[in-house]
């Protein structure tokens, strides 16, 4: 993949609705295991109040970090990613290794960090549709279909011939 100077939008606005979709589905999860936390923990922490909040963020961020380490690696990318029509690969267009995925999804462990890891990317010099540790990891999230391609569904059969 060439260096471009140019800012692809559609990529970085791509991006962005399968980072929500990915977000709402961890956002489940991490709610599901901080509740049965809780509840398993509510008879002998009194300070259960001011720790909640810390196990949601820990919880959440280890989530984030391995469903996008993971699928990443295994998948070429998050649900959200295949639903955008997304693919994480490598220049030669290979998927990226599990080191290579966790080193560039390392940001996503805290918003602020995700959100400077973009910004970074895109007022830096080298290829605007690569986040600052997309050029770390050697890798690029480029489109291979159509977004929401995936939830349409196939048209009906052919009629049988009469």
């Amino acid at each position: 993949m060439a260096a471009t100077e140019q800012i692809n939008w559609n990529n970085w606005i791509y991006r962005l609705i399968a980072y929500v979709i990915d977000s709402i589905l961890i956002g489940i999860v991490a709610w599901i295991i901080v509740w049965a936390v809780t509840f398993a923990l509510i008879y002998s922490l009194w300070f259960l109040g001011f720790a909640y909040y810390g196990i949601f963020l820990l919880i959440i961020g280890l989530l984030y970090m391995l469903y996008y380490t993971i699928l990443d690696a295994t998948w070429g990318g998050t649900i959200g990613k295949r639903i955008m029509g997304l693919e994480v690969q490598t220049q030669n267009g290979s998927k990226i290794t599990i080191g290579k995925s966790f080193v560039r999804n390392i940001s996503k462990i805290f918003w602020l960090f995700l959100f400077l890891d973009w910004l970074i990317g895109i007022v830096s010099t080298g290829n605007k549709q690569q986040k600052f540790l997309d050029r770390a990891a050697g890798a690029f999230v480029v489109q291979k279909g159509q977004p929401f391609n995936s939830l349409s569904t196939p048209p009906p059969p052919p009629p049988p011939p009469t």
